[in-house]
């Protein structure tokens, strides 16, 4: 770690009458009205962080792209589109819940290695920023598809300028040995090859060297390196409007604390001050990491001659990075429980792994039913979520149906309901994006208070089916939000 870095030491939750709560709410409260596993996020967490990149970049023109990766639940990206942010995607998925939550399409990137013709084509039908181009190939293949389409397509070129993140080698990606980016040596080419396409306008160069960055030096030395190659293009007049430092800037998993966006992109206006060019920069760790907690209860405490385990009723398919990344990971208890003493435990979840913990080697007391709070697990935690041994008690079988033709798939959802045991079985369809079957209505009530209160946008087709069970309770509910979302909505029994 860098010491002559400032670094905040941001915190959402705190004890209040020996109770965990997030911005004074309940965290008891709230795995009691929505069960558990639940994760929670603070919206003046991710306001405040947003906010501090805009103060870090001052004056000089910008775009700060969220990273949807890191989290795409919709509220987040509503609440984000309404603070006129925009986004860094790397899917078709992640482009269609950016524009279902208010995101605006000119404000959007595409970034990674492996887009497919259709995620390209939808792309330039909505009119995003641009492309971060990774290769030749993909150079060609937008250019094919920016033809047929009669557009022309904005482009980025993504260059590798071999710096050492110095971070975890998964998460590291401006190595010359790493699958981003174009090599040093054929930066140049592929920029002259993109002049010459009729379809394609180079707007920028970019680069991400990784992720989970507490050190601002390899942010300095990519910065030198790009500026070395824009000087390089300029002189065989090739002009660009913006350049994208990408993302990075971490998180200190143990003491809670990150590095300020102020520290290096002061130093980065600084050197990019003489260029006429906008500064992208794509945070997503540091815009949400803080924000999250996930809620977990106890279910059994197993205690042998040479572990203790807490089993717990979240996993690693609700939250991966101690099982992918042997990440540290800050476990506190919502309620301090004084009835028993405190023991080394493991926190471990019900998957048949051994790699299915959440935490080890923790000094706590705990008793079966005791709640637990995951904290600093807004990034890549819910988004990093797997359906791997999943129970079918909240979303199971995702499918994918046009809204148009849904009526003619009732019988078969019908067959689908009853092949998962279900007595009865509600499918939600919001566009073309989330469709599941849901058999309770607990979960039903929390998805509708999550859409009341943050998809406050017009225009959304809703399609409710269920079976007769529920109708009353559904009808309840559509008719509280009449005056929020303009809705379509049908509902019919499953037969």
């Amino acid at each position: 770690m860098n010491s002559d870095a400032s670094f905040s030491n941001q915190s959402l939750i705190d004890y209040q009458n020996g109770e965990l709560c997030v911005e004074s709410i309940s965290l008891s409260q709230i795995a009691q009205q929505f069960g558990t596993p639940c994760y929670v996020y603070s919206r003046n967490t991710i306001e405040q962080a947003y906010l501090s990149y805009q103060s870090a970049l001052q004056s000089h023109p910008n775009m700060i792209c969220y990273a949807v990766k890191a989290n795409a639940n919709l509220a987040v990206l509503n609440l984000l589109a309404k603070l006129g942010s925009g986004f860094d995607i790397v899917s078709v998925g992640e482009l269609e819940r950016v524009l279902m939550a208010g995101g605006d399409p000119q404000k959007i990137v595409f970034s990674g290695v492996g887009k497919r013709e259709d995620e390209i084509k939808r792309a330039l039908e909505v009119g995003i920023h641009c492309f971060n181009v990774e290769s030749h190939a993909e150079l060609d293949h937008i250019q094919q598809v920016a033809a047929q389409l009669n557009r022309t397509a904005r482009v980025s070129i993504r260059v590798n300028p071999n710096v050492d993140a110095k971070t975890h080698p998964y998460i590291s990606t401006g190595l010359k040995e790493n699958k981003f980016g174009i090599e040093n040596a054929n930066v140049l080419d592929i920029y002259k090859k993109a002049q010459a396409h009729a379809n394609i306008d180079i707007v920028g160069i970019d680069c991400h060297i990784g992720s989970q960055l507490l050190d601002v030096s390899p942010f300095y030395e990519t910065i030198d390196y790009l500026l070395a190659k824009i000087d390089e293009l300029d002189k065989i007049d090739i002009k660009l409007s913006h350049i994208d430092i990408g993302g990075g800037l971490g998180v200190d998993y143990q003491t809670n604390r990150m590095l300020l966006p102020e520290e290096y992109l002061t130093t980065i206006l600084q050197k990019i001050s003489n260029k006429k060019l906008k500064l992208l920069v794509e945070p997503g760790r540091s815009i949400v990491a803080h924000a999250g907690v996930l809620l977990t209860k106890v279910e059994y405490i197993k205690c042998q001659q040479e572990k203790n385990f807490a089993i717990v009723d979240c996993a690693m398919n609700d939250y991966l990075r101690p099982a992918l990344y042997d990440a540290w990971q800050q476990v506190l208890p919502v309620k301090q429980n004084d009835n028993v003493s405190s023991k080394q435990y493991d926190i471990v979840g019900p998957v048949c792994e051994t790699g299915d913990f959440m935490a080890k080697d923790r000094n706590l007391a705990l008793a079966s039913g005791d709640l637990l709070a995951l904290t600093t697990v807004g990034a890549y935690g819910f988004s990093g979520g797997v359906s791997y041994s999943k129970s079918p008690s909240i979303i199971s079988q995702p499918l994918v149906v046009p809204s148009n033709v849904l009526g003619d798939h009732l019988e078969e959802l019908a067959k689908i309901t009853k092949q998962l045991g279900f007595k009865h079985g509600l499918l939600i369809q919001l566009n073309n994006l989330d469709v599941g079957i849901i058999h309770d209505e607990k979960h039903l009530a929390y998805l509708f208070n999550s859409l009341r209160d943050y998809m406050q946008t017009d225009g959304i087709s809703w399609i409710l089916v269920g079976d007769i069970g529920l109708r009353s309770f559904i009808s309840q509910e559509v008719d509280r939000l009449d005056d929020i979302i303009s809705h379509e909505v049908r509902i019919e029994p499953l037969s």
